[in-house]
């Protein structure tokens, strides 16, 4: 069984039952006033295994089993070869958290402020794919036509700087910027380590 469907059984394992139960999901959210007073770090983690309702869950494990899929059985295998699933694994778990670490320091003296679900992983997961592959088609749910990998890049992270700063949607928009660098960097990072190539200039190559 692949990786990404491991990862989207285990999330919805948690998810699934929790969607009703407030009580069993608070458990789990990244809370963190919470991790802040009472040490509870494992919420930076586990706040990605639950989701808001169905359709969160449904969109983010959807979305991950595109492009994680893609990342597993094609991009990392190419350029990481017999290390791309360690590698792969570590990106989504280092993810979570990193997506986390901005808003901690930014609301862990907020009791009020609580996030949840795998949306910054799932950034991270689709940002790598596009420093491995620019030119790939992409598209948003509301533009109906595809759209450069690298371009749809650019327009996610302007606009969910833009979103996250002006608030008031009760979206992570912070998660999905700050995952979505993690990815790139992640990307970036493991390729110098473990191949020749340098990610930066061939992703200019194929932008031009």
């Amino acid at each position: 069984m692949s990786v990404t469907l491991i990862i989207i059984i285990i999330t919805c394992i948690v998810s699934i039952p929790s969607l009703q139960k407030d009580d069993v999901k608070e458990k789990f959210l990244f809370w963190p006033y919470r991790i802040n007073k009472n040490n509870e770090y494992y919420r930076f983690f586990s706040g990605a295994l639950v989701h808001a309702d169905s359709m969160h869950l449904l969109f983010n494990m959807v979305t991950l089993y595109s492009f994680g899929t893609a990342i597993e059985t094609f991009l990392f295998p190419i350029f990481f070869h017999h290390q791309s699933v360690m590698l792969y694994i570590l990106m989504y778990v280092l993810a979570i958290i990193a997506s986390c670490i901005p808003d901690y320091f930014k609301y862990r003296d907020v009791y009020s402020y609580r996030a949840l679900g795998a949306s910054g992983a799932v950034s991270a997961v689709i940002f790598s794919a596009i420093l491995l592959e620019p030119s790939m088609p992409l598209r948003f749910f509301f533009i109906p036509i595809d759209i450069p990998g690298w371009v749809f890049g650019f327009v996610f992270l302007g606009l969910s700087a833009y979103l996250s700063k002006r608030g008031g949607d009760n979206i992570g928009h912070n998660a999905h910027f700050w995952g979505g660098v993690f990815g790139l960097i992640f990307t970036y990072v493991a390729s110098r380590l473990f191949t020749d190539v340098n990610l930066i200039q061939r992703f200019i190559e194929q932008v031009r």
